[in-house]
């Protein structure tokens, strides 16, 4: 028996019946052989960490636009809080565990320069071809944009693809909006990805000035905690609690309500915050400059699938912040002679 084996017949000793098995996923677009060592989903969970756009998701803006604290979250440091939260939540339910790390780890990977000031630039330049959501575009890398052994895509299988796919949108009193994954971890990652940037938001924005502990309602705090720690404590057990038997992730009515309204405080006090929204609009107008550049003049757009508009759409998706500043700086600003 191989330890891939071994370990396909441990999670059926040890997981719940509702969790969702390596041995039985829908499988790969292209069927490959089994790793003798590795599951399915420890073998996705090993592609995305090494492949070159989850690397980027270092140099990417969670919420503040490229901060000079050491201390600010990235869209990486977001995808490893969201990931450490969403294996607490699957080993207490029982549910697997290299399933949810997989989703979660590429859940971003298709997020763009600058935050949501990126989608919403990119959104507009593909109106009426479909938009630009995110969550697609993570699709779109996975499949056809990163690479592997040199055939396109990293070939994931369909239960990570499908939890990508649905980890985005809201939730109403504590259950999650459709559509949502068709397995428990998806479920899992998308609860997890609110819980992380709701809290890792507050604390930056704290950091950042823009708010004080003060400022956040005294009900919500009496509800959900009043310090960083407390409130994942609160959110992660109560949707525990209420989570442990059914088809369905949720928090209980209480609990659930409170985290939704933090949510609201935040795109209210801080997503929608002067100073953030002015440095939203110097990022939102480079972007929008870059997009018309590359699609009026194509040289140094590189090759990919789709007409040109949508490779000018890939191509920006993909950048980081500094290397998107690095772009605007050399097409739209002189160079001082002798410093090529």
């Amino acid at each position: 028996m191989t330890i891939r084996a071994q370990s396909e017949a441990l999670e059926r000793r040890t997981l719940s019946s509702r969790a969702s098995f390596s041995d039985a996923t829908a499988g790969r677009a292209r069927p490959e052989q089994p790793c003798s060592v590795r599951t399915d989903y420890q073998r996705d969970r090993d592609r995305i960490i090494h492949s070159k756009p989850f690397r980027r998701l270092k140099y990417k803006t969670q919420v503040f636009v490229q901060p000079k604290g050491d201390h600010y979250r990235t869209r990486l440091t977001h995808t490893l809080e969201v990931a450490q939260i969403a294996r607490t939540i699957a080993r207490a339910l029982l549910l697997n565990e290299d399933l949810v790390e997989a989703i979660a780890l590429g859940h971003d990977l298709g997020h763009t320069p600058f935050g949501h000031s990126g989608e919403d630039v990119l959104n507009e330049f593909l109106a009426g071809e479909g938009g630009f959501r995110h969550a697609e575009q993570s699709l779109r890398v996975i499949d056809l944009l990163a690479d592997h052994h040199g055939l396109p895509g990293i070939n994931l299988t369909w239960e990570v693809r499908d939890g990508i796919a649905n980890h985005s949108d809201g939730f109403t009193g504590g259950r999650l909006d459709e559509p949502r994954a068709a397995s428990l971890e998806g479920q899992v990652v998308r609860f997890a990805d609110k819980i992380a940037y709701i809290n890792h938001d507050i604390d930056d924005a704290i950091r950042a000035g823009i708010l004080t502990p003060a400022d956040l309602p005294r009900e919500l705090a009496a509800t959900l905690g009043g310090t960083h720690g407390e409130r994942l404590s609160v959110m992660v057990s109560d949707l525990i609690a209420h989570s442990g038997e059914g088809s369905e992730i949720r928090m209980g009515p209480e609990v659930g309500s409170a985290t939704a309204r933090l949510r609201d405080f935040l795109f209210e006090r801080v997503y929608r915050h002067p100073q953030v929204l002015v440095e939203n609009a110097k990022a939102k107008h480079l972007l929008v400059n870059l997009c018309s550049h590359f699609l009026a003049r194509q040289e140094g757009l590189p090759p990919g699938p789709g007409d040109v508009k949508r490779r000018v759409a890939d191509y920006v998706a993909g950048m980081t912040d500094r290397y998107a500043v690095d772009q605007y700086l050399k097409h739209f600003l002189p160079i001082p002679v002798g410093s090529q």
